[in-house]
């Protein structure tokens, strides 16, 4: 991500304020990059107002949902907002690291580190090429964690006890889950706050839903865990496909709690960006993935905080 460029009306247009200003904070005129995009916020006093922070799970039991191109560009969206981000990959195959510019098998530790030898989250977290992002890489270290967590003592909160220690250092934890069910996705539900489902407009989609919703009430009921929320995504999404149609639909009846109203439609800028280990946002600002994809994450946050609203207006009376 050294090599993201922004133009001045981008610039400006995340910043919100007049390109003048921009290039007066920052001392010139072009070839803006994400280092000065932090140096203008702080000159402009764009910085986001302080947040409890917030641990956001991206995960589907079904493969082929597009969590990964989603997660990873989410998480340097916040980032470009001006949020400390720490994307965290659980997935052996490490696309999450690429699609954030890393190669994860250039990276001796992982989580794995952290959750069976108690290292630091710290130590294996590493600087993205935009200010605010970091992440915890993965490779193929962490394709055996399930097999060595098994007799560990409390080994379903490994990862949430290890978040503890960097509790104030971050506004939001993003995580990219690989699309199965075992200790290490455990791990991930007991830590998270918020679920974020993305899912194709298929009916094949159902049955991974259906088996995270009976997973999810097992936690309830056995771990004494709840999610604040849980947000359902639909990916890829083609209107011109009678089925697409259907499927969305069916959806949003047996899901309306859960639904999100935005979705992101299909777009090849996602399979060209994470080719190029770059984020949807930094790739095509401009292209219909982008902009569907700051949709849901509104949608997401506005759902968030107004919940927080609610439960703070609550304590008050």
């Amino acid at each position: 991500m050294e090599n993201i460029r922004y133009s001045p009306k981008r610039l400006a247009e995340i910043l919100g304020v007049p390109a003048k200003q921009v290039a007066v904070a920052i001392g010139k005129r072009d070839g803006y990059g994400p280092a000065d995009l932090a140096q203008a916020r702080h000159a402009l006093h764009r910085v986001p107002a302080p947040r409890a922070r917030r641990v956001q799970l991206f995960l589907n039991f079904k493969g082929g949902t597009g969590k990964t191109s989603l997660s990873s560009s989410y998480a340097y969206r916040l980032a470009e907002r001006g949020h400390r981000v720490l994307m965290i990959d659980l997935d052996s195959q490490g696309h999450a690291t690429k699609c954030l510019g890393k190669e994860g098998g250039s990276f001796p530790r992982t989580l794995h580190d952290v959750l069976i030898r108690k290292t630091p989250i710290d130590e294996v977290t590493i600087a993205t090429g935009m200010p605010g992002l970091s992440v915890v890489p993965s490779n193929l270290a962490m394709s055996t964690i399930d097999l060595a967590l098994m007799p560990l003592a409390g080994r379903e909160f490994r990862l949430r006890k290890a978040l503890e220690d960097v509790k104030t250092k971050y506004d939001f934890v993003v995580m990219d889950a690989p699309p199965s069910f075992g200790l290490l996705n455990l791990n991930a539900l007991m830590a998270a706050d918020d679920l974020v489902i993305p899912v194709l407009a298929d009916f094949l989609s159902y049955d991974g839903l259906r088996l995270l919703f009976e997973t999810v009430q097992g936690l309830e009921d056995d771990l004494s865990h709840q999610l604040e929320h849980i947000f359902i995504v639909v990916n890829a999404y083609n209107q011109t496909f009678k089925i697409a149609r259907e499927a969305l639909g069916a959806l949003r009846e047996h899901y309306a709690d859960y639904l999100l109203e935005s979705v992101v439609r299909q777009c090849t800028k996602f399979a060209q960006a994470s080719s190029e280990g770059c984020p949807i946002f930094a790739f095509d600002p401009e292209s219909k993935g982008a902009s569907d994809l700051e949709a849901v994450l509104n949608e997401i946050q506005d759902r968030v905080n107004a919940t927080a609203h609610a439960g703070a207006a609550g304590a008050a009376t």
